[in-house]
């Protein structure tokens, strides 16, 4: 009978040193777990994020990440301390994501159809857009400024890469941000894409010719993006020499076992560490203020810019091409590889059944995740 009445009093005690914005973050764990299970967005790293946050907002847990503290040495211990020193601050958990991602990831509608490089990137318009603003807002400093500007790459590991080094007591709200709004791309981008195109824009339809791209071509894509970006743009080249590993693997066709250990216990392990570590920075004392809310209004904003970049940028392709080329494929280039790839293909059925843009729309979707890569690396410097 002890014991019962010792732990009701333990559990009290609990509840009575939860504070509001401790209660707040525990909802929002809970929400963000809601969504990636009743509706499917980012499963795989919304849960672990999720729970990484409800965890660290019960008191007297000690699983919660102060990274001001961390910051000026003064947390020095706890398994998620653990995973954040090695997986975070030294930028491995990213890497290892990229790794992942490029053999995933192919590239093919975009060597057989080379002009799709271009809508990578007009449309990241909104890093440099967001980036500006954040700084007019006077609320921010270059380096948050930049590190929240990064949202617009519309890719996490990048996301997580940079914030990590410039801005790390902003990686939680920059990182829910991101993948949240990548979550959402099926919502939000139709809306803009239909207000910024005519129907008969949207009506154009691309004849896709296959060109066999031949497997010397596969192979020494990564490899000459990879030196290309070295010689021109060497602070990209960790973001993009592990995504181009990656994708080289896949593209060998000699290393099967490795490609599927990068696709899936690789990739799998690192995103559980990689979210639950990033939910437990997400305590109520550090998170729930004014500045995480100009965080996520700057996301969306970011967000839009892309898409409005890629579109314009379509709008231009239509006129040079003499209406041949369909301005809603923009709208790809803004990275989150494959869904907005996808949704550009769904928008264009919706006005024409038999208008399939998925290839194209793959073409600059691939292009997107290449100069998303490239941008946050320059960022980064």
């Amino acid at each position: 009978m002890q014991i019962g009445w010792d732990n009701l009093l333990g559990l009290i005690t609990s509840i009575t040193h939860l504070t509001w914005a401790n209660v707040l973050m525990i909802a929002v764990g809970g929400a963000l777990i809601y969504l990636a299970i009743a509706k499917e967005y980012e499963p795989v790293l919304l849960i672990p994020i999720g729970t990484g946050a409800i965890l660290a907002n019960i008191p007297g847990a000690g699983m919660g990440l102060d990274l001001s503290a961390i910051m000026a040495g003064k947390q020095t211990e706890g398994v998620f301390y653990a995973l954040y020193k090695a997986g975070i601050e030294t930028e491995l958990f990213p890497l290892l994501l990229f790794i992942g991602i490029g053999a995933m990831t192919d590239f093919g509608p975009l060597l057989s159809n080379p002009r799709m490089v271009l809508v990578g990137a007009p449309a990241h318009l909104g890093i440099f857009g967001v980036l500006l603003l954040a700084l007019a807002t006077g609320r921010f400093t270059l380096n948050e400024a930049v590190s929240i500007g990064v949202i617009g790459t519309m890719d996490g590991p990048t996301v997580i890469f940079v914030a990590s080094k410039l801005a790390p007591h902003l990686l939680a709200p920059i990182t829910v941000c991101a993948y949240a709004y990548m979550s959402l791309v099926p919502m939000i981008l139709p809306p803009i894409m239909r207000l910024m195109t005519t129907e008969k824009e949207r009506l154009t339809r691309m004849t896709y010719v296959e060109r066999q791209v031949s497997k010397r071509t596969r192979v020494l894509f990564p490899i000459v993006v990879t030196l290309l970006t070295g010689f021109l743009a060497p602070q990209a080249s960790p973001l993009i020499g592990t995504l181009m590993f990656g994708n080289l693997m896949r593209e060998s066709g000699v290393v099967d076992r490795l490609v599927k250990s990068a696709n899936n216990e690789i990739a799998n392990i690192t995103t559980v560490l990689l979210g639950i570590t990033v939910g437990a920075t997400m305590m109520g004392e550090s998170f729930a203020n004014l500045q995480t809310l100009a965080v996520l209004v700057l996301g969306i904003v970011a967000f839009a810019l892309d898409t409005v970049g890629g579109l314009l940028f379509g709008k231009l392709m239509n006129v040079i091409t003499h209406g041949k080329f369909n301005t809603l494929i923009g709208a790809a280039g803004i990275s989150a590889f494959p869904m907005a790839a996808r949704v550009v293909n769904r928008v264009g059925l919706e006005n024409d059944y038999n208008n399939f843009l998925l290839m194209h729309a793959m073409g600059a979707n691939a292009a997107g995740q290449v100069a998303s890569v490239m941008a946050g690396g320059l960022c980064w410097r």
